[in-house]
């Protein structure tokens, strides 16, 4: 680390800041300062980046954006120290820029690809989301779509398509697959695997009792545990649901289920208490109630990507209530 170190100071940081541009297609190359840093370019960076560019270019690219994504997934990580030198720190980070033109695809809406010590690319492809992001659209080799949710990890081999279609799953993602009757797509998600040949469905792996929950929207889906015994095949509308305990299938009778990916939430008189659960899914909104008669009220409005502000303002004007807000969480009382 210190030997690449000293060989990113051979540029000053107005050029790292020109380099940066000049990969981001914000400004007319430079031939002299790019042949210097071909020269000096240890990770092969330049041919990463036309290779990753010419997979998507329909979208924008945004470089800040790809590099604010990263600092913050290396500070959350511990990649990134307090106690550098100012000069070095500065550097580094307009290195990092650099790396993050690499793994624009972030921007692209394609893939967070992860890099090591010694080159860029690894032999998987892995799109992540936190807890401050979601919809994360990605777009497989295949031509198939994949809608992340918040905290979701999507993952699937360089050699995806050619014999195989399979990707892993932690979290929840709706997928969108383009069929293929010789190729079959394949989702582990950790304790199940769901088969498709071409459909719309959605998957979640992280709910009570480490169960797996499948709802289809278009085609037919294999939902089956890891061990092959326990089988369901899923219809469009239907809800099938394998854990180390139970297996069960049902048809979906909740309107809002997928309402994390639209943003939109309707409501014929629910309680409150369904409401709230239903925006800290769908909004991230922890919502709690100091009296709990408030959560007997009924609600009936629709909620259609509203701002969180915006929405529990409706709230306390319908019911008469006042809130205040410590942290991340509003408390809701009676006036």
């Amino acid at each position: 680390m210190l030997k690449n170190m000293e060989e990113m100071e051979k540029f000053t940081d107005r050029e790292w800041e020109e380099l940066a541009s000049m990969l981001g297609g914000e400004k007319e190359d430079d031939p002299d300062l790019l042949k210097r840093f071909y020269d000096e370019d240890k990770f092969n960076t330049g041919y990463h980046w036309k290779e990753l560019k010419q997979m998507n270019t329909e979208k924008e690219i945004d470089v800040e954006k790809a590099w604010s994504r990263l600092r913050s997934r290396l500070d959350e990580n511990g990649l990134l120290t307090v106690n550098e030198q100012p000069h070095v720190r500065f550097n580094r980070s307009l290195f990092f820029k650099i790396a993050a033109v690499v793994i624009v695809l972030l921007g692209l809406g394609s893939a967070f690809l992860y890099f090591g010590a010694g080159n860029l690319l690894t032999g998987k492809t892995v799109v992540s989301t936190t807890g401050n992001q979601k919809n994360l659209q990605v777009t497989l080799p295949d031509g198939s779509n994949i809608c992340l949710n918040r905290n979701t990890r999507l993952s699937y081999n360089k050699s995806f398509g050619r014999k195989e279609r399979k990707v892993n799953l932690e979290g929840e993602a709706f997928f969108d697959v383009v069929p293929d009757p010789a190729m079959p797509f394949t989702v582990d998600a950790g304790n199940a695997r769901v088969e498709v040949l071409g459909t719309s469905f959605n998957i979640i792996t992280d709910n009570e009792n480490l169960a797996v929950e499948v709802y289809v929207t278009s085609g037919k889906v294999k939902l089956s545990d890891d061990s092959g015994t326990q089988n369901l095949i899923l219809d469009p509308g239907y809800v099938g649901t394998i854990s180390n305990e139970t297996t069960e299938k049902k048809i979906n009778d909740n309107p809002n289920y997928l309402a994390w990916n639209t943003g939109k939430l309707v409501y014929d008189g629910q309680k409150l208490d369904v409401v709230f659960h239903d925006l800290k899914r769908v909004y991230d909104m922890d919502i709690i109630a100091d009296d709990p008669e408030i959560l007997d009220n009924m609600w009936t409005s629709p909620i259609d990507n509203q701002p969180q502000e915006t929405i529990i303002r409706l709230i306390c004007a319908s019911f008469n209530l006042n809130f205040t807000k410590d942290g991340n969480v509003y408390h809701l009382s009676k006036k």
